[in-house]
């Protein structure tokens, strides 16, 4: 995609987060394109729906991929506002977007905006998901149950 293309998205991912943050929202936005088409865009919307997986990303993904009715991204350009926290990294990780383009880093914009939550402070959050599963702040406990890998066997015999 040509330089001049990325500047319009850019300043379009812009424009969405200065909307959100004047309308009580928080800012971050994100836009997907494809092909020279904006196929969806949403600023992050955890504030105005009280979602916290409502993030600018994984709902443009979503909007994204019913419209193309596809999960699959490939072809397209996500411009984000700042470097993706590791959910909407997953969650680009798995539509496999071409290219991510993001506008800020958190050491850049950590001094005006943080997140802090119970088992993360905000600088710490991507060092977390790093470790272990046993060893994160998040209690998350393995109860091992051989019948959970029927579940698995019968999705292989249907879709094999």
């Amino acid at each position: 995609m040509a330089p001049d293309a990325d500047s319009e998205y850019i300043e379009r991912t812009l424009d969405l987060a200065h909307e959100n943050i004047e309308d009580g929202g928080r800012p971050f936005s994100c836009v997907i394109v494809r092909d020279g088409e904006i196929l969806a865009e949403s600023p992050n919307l955890v504030e105005q729906t009280n979602n916290p997986v409502a993030h600018a990303e994984t709902v443009a993904i979503e909007q994204a991929c019913k419209r193309i009715q596809s999960e699959d991204l490939s072809g397209c350009d996500v411009y984000v506002m700042a470097h993706p926290c590791p959910m909407c990294l997953g969650a680009l990780y798995y539509c496999s977007p071409d290219r991510v383009i993001f506008l800020t880093q958190r050491e850049d914009y950590e001094q005006y905006y943080t997140d802090s939550r119970k088992y993360f402070e905000f600088g710490e959050f991507y060092d977390e998901y790093a470790k272990d599963w046993d060893e994160r702040n998040l209690p998350l406990v393995y109860e091992q149950n051989d019948d959970g890998l029927e579940v698995y066997k019968r999705w292989q015999s249907l879709n094999s």
